[in-house]
């Protein structure tokens, strides 16, 4: 014992017994450990790389019991992934049991018909024009395009149609000389974007001769349209 110091008295006769040295560091210790737990935990988990150069943080989906999360795949167009109506997809034909007149002139729904076994695409101006016969020579001009509506891609299942309206001027119209009218019995169809043409029987008088440009044809045709005429 050193001179002077006196060994600790007990207080209100309880003994008091001092920790021992290999106490005091293990409880220092355990203190270091749950510090450095503390400050792991408040940093979270950290992925480098960020705009700022701050660690981020990734959160975890959620889920929920007895659920799954869908996955959402875009449906594509239908139209734009079927090729368009080929020639020999399609059956034309002129009802003229649907005719109508105005200012000298009928109009005829043209129908064409999907007969193929797959779905297609029309759009746009079919061409016409009135033939002597199948495979047979142009006579007058081709129909004009009227303007009337836009064009528009239409889906034809198997079985399906859609039509164009054709106007058909009287011949009478026209000057004899310029038109140099005959009996007309077939017209050339071409679907829209094909460059092989259907036959179709239409009897009616026609102008044979090409009309001059600033007279114009003697037939007219709309773009296609839903459905029949």
């Amino acid at each position: 014992m050193v001179a002077g110091l006196q060994p600790p008295q007990p207080l209100g006769g309880e003994t008091v017994i001092a920790p021992s040295a290999a106490a005091i560091r293990a409880a220092a210790t355990m203190a270091a450990l749950l510090a450095a737990a503390a400050v792991l935990s408040a940093c979270g988990t950290a992925h480098p790389g960020s705009a700022n150069g701050a660690a981020t943080t990734t959160p975890s989906p959620s889920h929920h019991a007895g659920t799954s999360t869908p996955t959402i795949t875009p449906t594509p167009s239908t139209s734009a992934s079927l090729a368009s109506c080929a020639t020999s997809a399609l059956k034309a034909s002129v009802d003229t049991t649907k005719s109508s007149g105005a200012a000298g002139s009928i109009y005829y729904p043209l129908d064409l018909t999907n007969v193929s076994g797959t779905a297609c695409t029309l759009a746009g101006y079919p061409g016409v024009a009135f033939v002597s016969g199948p495979a047979g020579a142009l006579m007058g001009r081709a129909a004009s395009r009227n303007p009337v509506q836009s064009a528009a891609a239409i889906t034809l299942m198997p079985g399906q149609a859609a039509h164009a309206m054709l106007q058909v001027a009287e011949a009478g119209n026209f000057v004899p000389a310029q038109c140099v009218p005959v009996t007309a019995h077939w017209l050339q169809v071409y679907p829209p974007d094909q460059a092989s043409a259907l036959f179709v029987p239409f009897t009616t008088q026609a102008c044979s001769a090409r009309l001059p440009h600033k007279v114009g044809s003697q037939l007219s045709v709309s773009v296609v349209q839903p459905g029949l005429g």
